[in-house]
């Protein structure tokens, strides 16, 4: 007999490798002799990093970053069997499992980890990237991730706002000057398996900002500050970004 154990993550617990791993061991204790073949998904969220590097026997690399809290830590990402395409996993620099339930805050949570993984992805060289935005923390609208890359969000006097939800609401304008110029050579795949817009009854906010602890209340709140450095953020975004977005798909 040959079993097929292919299992997307349990949030917040195991991540597809361990299921399927788990799953295995599981079969084993009832027959040693049943053949198992494991094929974990994933679906942009925690594990679609390892999922891509075991499927496609790439590499792995790690870099010190910074944990949604500003804390350091040492966070993975990879290459693909193809020796040209680098996998960011927003989860393993920014993610909700890195914190434990009481320190969960959206309103100073960042992406700012993920940022550097992106910047250590290009120090090595690497200019074709997918970014897998799944299992965040954060509800910055990426703004954290752009300020690893060096763009700076000015207030009215031209001084960078505060490094918070509430700062988003005084953004008037953008210093690019500071900006990873190698962003520009590069390619991004956006991997995610949902298409909510940013504001909004359907918006991530709404949608996202409650496991992140964003209470109910404060949706309307989130969604006002993040609407600033997007309405900031659109022309350069498309500028320097153009992503493909595969959504609603298992990888």
């Amino acid at each position: 007999m040959k079993i097929i154990i292919s299992p997307d993550s349990f949030k917040g617990t195991l991540s597809a490798i361990t299921a399927a791993e788990a799953i295995q061991s599981g079969i084993k204790d009832v027959n040693e002799h049943i053949q198992t073949v494991l094929i974990p998904v994933a679906d942009g969220g925690e594990g679609t990093l390892d999922s891509l590097i075991v499927a496609t026997k790439g590499t792995y690399y790690e870099a010190e970053v910074l944990d949604p809290l500003g804390r350091k830590i040492t966070a993975h990402f990879g290459v693909l069997g193809d020796n040209k395409t680098c996998v960011i996993e927003m989860a393993k620099a920014s993610g909700i499992t890195l914190l434990h339930n009481s320190e969960r805050n959206p309103h100073i949570a960042s992406s700012f980890g993920t940022g550097q993984l992106i910047k250590k992805g290009l120090d090595l060289g690497y200019r074709d990237f997918i970014i897998c935005i799944g299992g965040s923390a954060t509800n910055d609208g990426g703004v954290g991730m752009l300020r690893a890359l060096g763009l700076e969000l000015l207030d009215e006097k031209n001084n960078p706002v505060e490094q918070s939800i509430a700062g988003l609401l005084k953004v008037v304008k953008l210093n690019e000057k500071g900006f990873d110029s190698r962003i520009f050579e590069s390619n991004f795949k956006i991997a995610c398996d949902v298409n909510n817009p940013l504001i909004g009854e359907h918006g991530a906010t709404a949608v996202f900002g409650p496991q992140k602890g964003v209470p109910a209340k404060e949706v309307q709140y989130f969604d006002a500050c993040l609407t600033k450095p997007a309405n900031s953020c659109q022309d350069f975004s498309i500028k320097i970004l153009k992503p493909t977005c595969y959504t609603k798909k298992r990888v």
